[in-house]
């Protein structure tokens, strides 16, 4: 946890925050996608993790995904942003986040896959018929390999 949530989480404790927030979505030669699981975990998801004070939601996107996966990449669009009540999530200690997720598409320019900060504990590319039930509901849409530079906003 980065020292500004940690910071606020001592003044205000456990209750429901905003987090604006970064998710990568990578290809591989297949056009299947990197799914991560966190260490311990049971749910699959993408590399992501909150914007920290001062980075811009690029930046952001980039250190998260080195940390979790070891690769370094380059975002090349922004697939969509999501919000809303069912991007909440209630951590086992009792934090409670709402999301505002930028999805963005992005490819690898190095790096090798491996864990670099010990959040992530599995790895998976997987079809898009092939996706595991996910974390926050997503739109399908977001995940077809060209969408010719669309950006998807959740209406409702």
């Amino acid at each position: 946890m980065a020292k500004y949530y940690k910071d606020l989480r001592e003044k205000i404790g456990t209750q429901l925050i905003f987090s604006p927030s970064v998710v990568g979505i990578i290809r591989n030669e297949r056009n299947e996608i990197l799914f991560v699981q966190e260490a311990g975990g049971t749910m699959w998801g993408f590399p992501a993790g909150a914007i920290e004070i001062g980075e811009t939601p690029a930046q952001a996107v980039i250190r998260e995904v080195y940390e979790e996966t070891g690769l370094n990449v380059v975002p090349t669009n922004l697939l969509g942003v999501f919000g809303g009540k069912d991007f909440r999530w209630a951590y086992p200690d009792g934090n409670e986040v709402e999301y505002i997720n930028f999805v963005f598409e992005c490819t690898v320019k190095g790096g090798s896959l491996h864990p670099v900060d010990g959040e992530i504990g599995s790895y998976k590319y997987l079809s898009l018929n092939d996706m595991p039930p996910l974390q926050f509901p997503y739109s399908k849409e977001i995940f077809a390999p060209d969408l010719s530079g669309k950006t998807y906003f959740q209406a409702e």
